[in-house]
């Protein structure tokens, strides 16, 4: 049930938005990856923590209890759920792929028998992505495996889900099938196309590739706007386009351009597959790491993209997709816990110590399996570009309707106590270093407090008055930072002679 709980995990801290983005984004600094002792480390931490061999599924939580944040598996929210099993599932068989390991290819039987003991009737699930991502699922264990009963379950859900297509909005695949909050959204859709490719060459059936191109032309021409992949469309007559950013919107996005691709050789969906790539690449990273969007669902999000831009790095062999995921992965790694070795899910942050959501640690684990390593295993500073709109924020929204951001916006307005942006800012070596703050202040001087690490370092910088909100200037403050990690956190205290509105855009100069 995603996106209910998409809502409540990212929307809480802001809407959204975007700018156009055409070439694949190539601007970091170059860095050496993670080693393949790490990817070991990783997916061993992660089975060890979360799959529980008896019942052959995974838990919810890595303290193994029931936490009322996400509770909708069996067993009262003990394990996971439809399209967190699927998808960890498919953690296991990115294992498999990078390691030809017999552990993990009986793990992905087990797996298979263990979530059919707990969901004996799939269809009792409403929710057509969640059955989508376990055909997606099953026919890729079909092509690891060649066992035909993935083939012809994958079969099965898709003619299910197929059946809820209809002219509605256009066309598009409904996202419940009871009728209930509707909407038709990228997460049902575009992962049908790629199944629907998968089926077309277990097959030779042509018609999966005839549908397969239907439910593309609907998807680019409904939730596609540019380089722009939006989330749903919604409400009465034609329907109202809900443009919410997700990495697995692109992520499944570019998945599909690239099946249609490799079954058709039209270029032009490549070029939608490379769009898509670099709009994430660009516009939705914090000096080039893949941004935190929330808990429960949210975590699971990037775990998608990384696997499909993979996908798109085999096929074209592009040499910046290879160094963002191994970029990405090393990133992961090393801020995992020290405890149990598992991955949060803001991989530029030390994990936190209480419990970890398996969807969480499993993207983590995932993205380690996917590429080369080549034995950096050093800090990843990344690009130096920190966008305010992907860093943490608390109590501040998103904005895009004033001119001249860059990114996909700025955070606007914030001018209560407790509302702040937290930055984490990984360095290679320890220096004190010049950071500038590109910022709006339409209505006059205002001021912020700076902490560095949990140390203030300045009370109330001043941020001059810009003359409008359409006008941009910068301000500068020399910070200290240590190797590695690092927290610098702008934030609104009266008590600190902190005042008014404030518009910021992006941090840089790290």
């Amino acid at each position: 049930m995603l996106n209910a709980l998409k809502k409540t995990s990212l929307f809480a801290r802001g809407a959204l938005a975007a700018v156009l983005l055409i070439a694949p984004f190539s601007g970091y600094q170059r860095a050496d990856a993670f080693t393949a002792a790490n990817a070991d480390t990783a997916m061993n931490s992660f089975v060890n923590t979360f799959y529980d061999a008896s019942a052959k599924y995974f838990y919810t939580n890595s303290d193994h209890l029931i936490h009322s944040e996400h509770a909708s598996g069996p067993n009262g929210g003990l394990y996971t759920d439809f399209w967190w099993e699927a998808q960890l599932w498919e953690t296991v068989m990115d294992a498999y792929e990078r390691t030809g390991s017999s552990t993990y290819r009986t793990m992905i039987d087990d797996i298979y028998t263990g979530f059919n003991t707990k969901y004996p009737d799939m269809m009792l699930n409403d929710f057509n992505d969640d059955l989508g991502w376990w055909a997606l699922a099953c026919m890729r264990a079909y092509e690891i495996t060649g066992t035909a009963e993935y083939r012809n379950r994958a079969s099965f859900l898709f003619d299910q889900i197929w059946s809820d297509w209809d002219s509605t909005y256009g066309g598009g695949i409904w996202w419940k099938r009871d009728g209930t909050s509707p909407q038709k959204n990228m997460a049902t859709n575009a992962p049908m196309i790629m199944t629907a490719i998968k089926l077309k060459t277990a097959t030779g059936n042509a018609d999966y590739l005839s549908k397969a191109q239907t439910m593309y032309t609907w998807i680019k021409s409904r939730l596609v706007n540019g380089s722009k992949v939006n989330d749903h469309v919604e409400g009465s007559g034609s329907g109202t386009v809900v443009d919410w950013d997700f990495t697995y919107n692109y992520g499944t996005f570019l998945g599909a351009a690239l099946a249609m691709n490799q079954a058709t050789g039209t270029s032009s969906y490549l070029t939608d597959a490379h769009t898509a790539a670099a709009y994430v690449m660009d516009k939705m990273t914090l000096s080039y790491s893949l941004m935190y969007e929330g808990e429960n669902d949210s975590p699971g999000f990037k775990m998608v993209f990384a696997r499909n831009l993979n996908q798109l790095r085999l096929a074209t062999g592009n040499t910046s997709y290879l160094n963002f995921l191994q970029q990405n992965a090393t990133q992961a790694f090393n801020h995992r816990r020290a405890s149990d070795g598992i991955i949060d899910s803001d991989w530029t942050a030390p994990a936190r110590s209480g419990y970890i959501q398996s969807i969480a640690a499993g993207a983590g684990a995932s993205i380690l399996q996917l590429v080369p390593a080549d034995n950096y295993t050093g800090p990843i500073a990344g690009n130096g570009i920190y966008e305010a709109e992907n860093a943490r924020l608390y109590g501040i929204n998103n904005e895009s309707s004033q001119p001249g951001f860059t990114g996909r916006g700025y955070t606007a307005g914030w001018n209560t106590n407790n509302t702040r942006i937290e930055f984490h800012v990984n360095q290679n070596s320890a220096s004190t270093r010049t950071i500038s703050f590109r910022y709006a202040a339409g209505a006059g001087n205002a001021g912020r407090y700076v902490k560095v690490n949990g140390t203030v370092i300045s009370n109330n910088l001043i941020f001059t008055s810009t003359g409008g909100w359409s006008n941009w200037n910068t301000v500068m403050l020399n910070v200290p930072l240590n190797a590695g990690y690092n927290s610098i956190e702008i934030g609104f205290d009266t008590a600190k002679g902190n005042n008014n509105y404030l518009n910021l855009d992006k941090m840089t100069g790290l």
